[in-house]
């Protein structure tokens, strides 16, 4: 015989107080622990979705960033002429050589310096990112001291502004435009004419190449054809992976710093929920003789304390998730330790961290109720009796 579900959830409410203190100290445990797998799922969302599946991003033999890089000329117009790289309506690859150079800007908000990602590009680098689009302005124009700014970088930094002028390289640049990538990597970067950069830069080599496959089911071949070129010293891979590892780092040190925390925060919701059940128990030593009296087993009974427990840690789970739900609003940008630049992104909630959420919150209730159900079904009838 079991003990009904609507006298354990009467129990809960029985004791409000109790009941919302614990219940709130387990949603606060949950909402750090939501929010930091937010973070770490927003990065990745972002980076990812920086690349396109079709595209190749070929870089040196040994970089890990576009930064790092180097490819010259030469081996740029090898890879330009891999018969796999789609032609656009011009008869001209749809390639595009791009220098990536950082530089310090001071933040609009505190004044102080930051990396941002200068990205030199080509004219039919834009057609490469149909994701990127002019929400303010217009579009740098070739062979001018132009540049156009993401609408993070436009927002957060000093001088980025629509009609603001930059000064970097020894040089003055005008900001005539603010660009959308939807939220992308892209987002945080500086892009300006390739060649202007390279000239103001120094620079003889190229940091990347991205090209369109002409067929995307073609990319083994096209990575093959690249990495095993004697004249090339290149590596090729897809554009969303590229970026995808670009988010690597910083996602697993913010994981592992916030499930530490979570971790250290949840013995204090567990003692908590410890010290709400054994609290129960102890009020409540008459009445669970009177239920063992009346033929309930000591299973039920420890099954009943288990799931009164397990209530207050699926409330705080479900509190402190709808708590982390509202953080979606809100944008952050903080350094790649990958690229050493500052990059932007939102705290992302999926369906599979609303479940891990839960269910950390289910274990803190099923920890913290287990000894006091163990108690509650280890008292004899008479002596729970006699406590009346």
């Amino acid at each position: 015989m079991r003990v009904p579900f609507t006298y354990i959830v009467r129990n809960l409410f029985a004791r409000r107080l109790t009941t919302a203190l614990t219940a709130g100290g387990m949603a606060l445990v949950v909402y750090v622990f939501a929010t930091v797998l937010m973070l770490s799922a927003g990065l990745r969302a972002t980076l990812v979705a920086t690349g396109q599946d079709d595209n190749v991003i070929v870089i040196r033999r040994g970089s890990q960033t576009e930064v790092q890089s180097g490819i010259d000329r030469a081996q740029a117009s090898v890879v330009e002429s891999l018969p796999d790289v789609a032609v656009g309506e011009d008869g001209r690859a749809q390639l595009s050589k791009e220098p990536v150079v950082l530089i310090n800007l001071p933040k609009r908000a505190s004044g102080k310096p930051s990396n941002v990602v200068i990205r030199g590009v080509m004219p039919r680098g834009l057609t490469l990112r149909p994701q990127m689009h002019i929400i303010e302005g217009r579009m740098f124009r070739p062979g001018t001291a132009e540049v156009v700014a993401g609408a993070s970088i436009a927002t957060g930094f000093r001088g980025a502004g629509p009609g603001e002028t930059l000064r970097f390289a020894s040089r003055d640049w005008t900001v005539v435009g603010v660009f959308d990538a939807g939220g992308t990597g892209f987002d945080s970067e500086i892009w300006g004419d390739a060649e202007q950069m390279m000239q103001v830069f120094r620079r003889t080599n190229f940091s990347a190449l991205i090209f369109k496959l002409g067929d995307s089911e073609r990319f083994d071949a096209v990575k093959q054809a690249i990495e095993s070129d004697p004249r090339l010293t290149l590596d090729a891979k897809r554009e969303t992976r590229f970026y995808a590892d670009q988010s690597e780092a910083l996602a697993t040190f913010i994981n592992y710093l916030g499930t530490t925390i979570s971790i250290i925060f949840s013995i204090g919701a567990v003692i908590g929920a410890m010290i709400t059940m054994y609290a129960s128990v102890a009020s409540r030593t008459a009445e669970i003789g009177t239920l063992r009296a009346l033929g309930f087993s000591r299973t039920a009974i420890l099954t009943a304390f288990l799931a009164e427990s397990l209530l207050l840690g699926l409330l705080g789970g479900v509190l402190g998730l709808a708590g982390a739900a509202f953080m979606q609003a809100l944008s952050i940008s903080t350094t790649n330790f990958q690229t050493f630049a500052e990059v932007a992104f939102r705290f992302v909630l999926t369906p599979g961290i609303a479940i891990a959420a839960l269910c950390f919150a289910l274990a803190m209730g099923f920890v913290g109720g287990f000894l006091p159900a163990a108690r509650a079904a280890r008292l004899k009838i008479v002596d729970a009796l006699r406590a009346a």
